[in-house]
């Protein structure tokens, strides 16, 4: 049997395999003999299911046309959704008897590009359609943004890899974006394909071509095939494959790593490539390019399309952050940051951000125009005098329904008070979860005073017991008309007036403050988690973000963040890219496998972590190479700071 420190690195290996040799080569690299009764026994077990489906999955937008009733031609089944059925083949099986099928992306960012296209037209009086701001030519000003990585809550370039690769490629028109949305892509990258794109791109590399006829496949990405059509055209052209076998190209590149389909390929490929001249080297460069591109390449009228979605984001955060931020908000879940995340970056860009607020609040978040005293004086955008007034949609809990109805029911100017509010169809849970978010501030001040105001029957309760009041004073102090409760005590013949409107509860401290604030709302607009602690004892030498980049390369550092993403892509060799939150923008780590293992548990449970490291700078690319892992959980042990992992 497999040992399954043994297995795992087997199963590594067979990621990682080269293409020449059979698969089942890797298990003398673990160990056993390939002549052994178990290795023999493993081998015809794993041919056997080679090619079967790892696991039943429902494409969200795959249709299948036809010209009669589906049900006479495949089976069909309900799906768990009303109204929704489920075709029970494969769509492999589907496309070798020639149905139709489409494959629909849904994508979230189209929902939030009409929401902020149509704000704009409310806000703006400005009529616009993605044709239109496509059609006004490349905007140098835009593509200076994207340069400088201001990425966050695009379209497919604000990943940490897209964002690490921007100011290398540094696009400056709508052709380079092309190419920056396919590189960033295991298939170029496990072809060996953007390293020596950036070099002839930046000029450290002269471009060639090994002939005439590869320089008009290969022109247009500077003799580095980047997209899909490019490889199975380079087979037409370099090895003399005919249309229909490089259309079975095509179709082997898709499911490679599952079939190993592609390696009958290489002895055409090998042969006809050797007979117009091509070295045995090129030849096999091209293939492990093909290869590649099997783990996941992008055609080249995909990645335009998606560059036209990444552009048209790029322009609205530029010409209407706040429309931007708004809509991009409001059509979470979606993409790769959190509500927090968008929140920071759209203050970073001078947006100003409101609270929660039962007076003033929709369900959704909307852009809200503010009196001429509240005006930001220094900022001169187009979201001058206005503001980004969050939702109550952000509050964890709170029921839609009943919130529609309390809004509907609000006077103009207004609910008077916390018994209007109590009036407006908000059940008990409601109106607590909304003194929790400090939604109820202009009606009762803090959250503490809210929920103190929104108790019901107050003089039932045990609380209000003379023999209670000492022990009241002790444990919360309060005041009553300015007196502290423990002098109250010592007068019980006359029961203090104890009504909520005389009892005055003392604030949150700033720690609860955001503990609550990111328990009920996710985020926070008091101050950030590490400006807390930074005021609370982390030590002076614990750099910022923004302190990093005047920072030379390889210099030692210690920072500190929330860890809002953990990425261990397949194309990375063993590290991991973690991203640390503070209080001036993002910190990017790598962290190799070795140290990993080594410190486990920060590695993998730290909420907030500090690290010592080395500065790692290229350009404006700036990473932390990470050394020591320290977890400062314990600083903030109620705080609910979700980060995302991704592989």
């Amino acid at each position: 049997g497999f040992h399954p420190t043994q297995l795992e690195h087997f199963l590594q290996q067979i990621n990682r395999r080269d293409p020449h040799q059979p698969w089942y080569q890797q298990l003398a690299a673990v160990g056993f003999d390939l002549q052994s009764a178990t290795a023999q026994q493993f081998i015809d077990l794993v041919t056997q299911i080679r090619g079967f489906p790892r696991h039943l999955s429902q494409h969200v937008g795959g249709f299948v046309i036809s010209a009669g009733p589906l049900y006479e031609l495949v089976p069909v089944e309900n799906a768990a959704m009303a109204d929704r059925t489920v075709i029970q083949w494969d769509k492999d099986d589907l496309e070798t008897l020639g149905l139709l099928k489409v494959d629909i992306l849904a994508l979230g960012m189209l929902t939030a590009l009409r929401k902020t296209l149509q704000l704009i037209a409310t806000e703006q009086h400005r009529e616009l359609q993605l044709a239109d701001i496509s059609g006004m030519g490349d905007d140098p000003a835009v593509y200076q943004m994207i340069q400088h990585a201001n990425t966050v809550g695009l379209f497919q370039i604000e990943s940490r890899a897209q964002m690490s690769m921007l100011p290398r490629l540094k696009p400056a028109c709508f052709y380079d974006l092309v190419i920056q949305v396919a590189i960033v892509r295991p298939g170029p990258i496990q072809g060996g394909m953007v390293h020596p794109f950036l070099r002839r791109r930046s000029g450290l590399e002269a471009i060639s071509y090994p002939s005439l006829a590869l320089k008009e496949v290969l022109g247009r990405t500077m003799g580095v095939p980047i997209f899909q059509e490019q490889v199975i055209k380079l087979a037409m052209v370099a090895a003399g494959f005919s249309g229909g076998e490089a259309d079975q190209l095509r179709r082997a590149m898709a499911s490679w790593k599952k079939t190993g389909e592609l390696t009958q390929f290489w002895p055409k490929l090998q042969q006809g490539m050797l007979a117009r001249g091509y070295t045995e080297a090129y030849a096999k460069q091209i293939f492990q390019q093909i290869c590649g591109f099997g783990e996941y390449g992008f055609p080249e009228s995909h990645a335009a399309s998606f560059a036209l979605l990444a552009y048209a984001s790029a322009w609205l955060k530029y010409y209407y952050p706040l429309e931007f931020f708004t809509c991009l908000l409001n059509s979470l879940p979606m993409g790769f940051y959190s509500a927090s995340q968008l929140v920071q970056d759209a203050q970073r860009q001078q947006q100003r951000i409101l609270p929660v607020c039962i007076q003033h609040s929709a369900w959704d978040h909307q852009i809200e125009h503010l009196p001429a005293s509240h005006s930001p004086n220094a900022s001169q955008t187009a979201s001058s005098g206005r503001a980004l007034r969050l939702g109550f949609r952000q509050i964890k809990g709170l029921n839609q329904q009943r919130c529609q109805q309390m809004i509907t029911m609000r006077p103009a100017n207004g609910f008077a008070n916390l018994a209007a509010l109590s009036h407006s169809g908000m059940r008990k849970d409601d109106l607590a979860l909304l003194a929790s978010s400090g939604a109820l501030q202009l009606l009762s001040g803090h959250r503490y005073q809210s929920r103190w105001q929104l108790q019901d029957s107050l003089t039932d309760l045990p609380l209000f017991a003379n023999t209670e009041l000492a022990a009241v004073a002790q444990t919360a102090p309060a005041y009553h008309n300015g007196k502290q409760l423990e002098l109250l005590a010592e007068a019980p013949k006359q029961p203090p007036d104890l009504s909520s409107a005389a009892f005055t509860l003392p604030a949150p401290a700033p720690i609860d403050d955001l503990i609550e604030d990111y328990a009920r709302l996710g985020l926070s607009l008091h101050q950030h988690p590490m400006a807390l602690l930074r005021q609370t004892g982390l030590p002076h030498k614990v750099k910022t973000a923004a302190q990093l980049n005047s920072l030379n390369d390889k210099t030692a550092v210690q920072v500190a963040g929330l860890v809002t993403a953990r990425q261990s892509p397949g194309t990375a060799g063993g590290v991991t890219f973690v991203t640390l939150e503070d209080e001036t923008g993002n910190i990017n780590l790598l962290v190799w496998r070795a140290t990993a293992i080594a410190q486990k548990t920060p590695f993998l449970t730290a909420r907030i972590l500090w690290v010592h490291g080395m500065l790692q700078r290229e350009g404006e690319v700036i990473h932390v190479i990470a050394g020591q892992l320290q977890s400062l959980d314990h600083l903030l042990p109620e705080l609910q700071s979700a980060s995302r992992n991704f592989h």
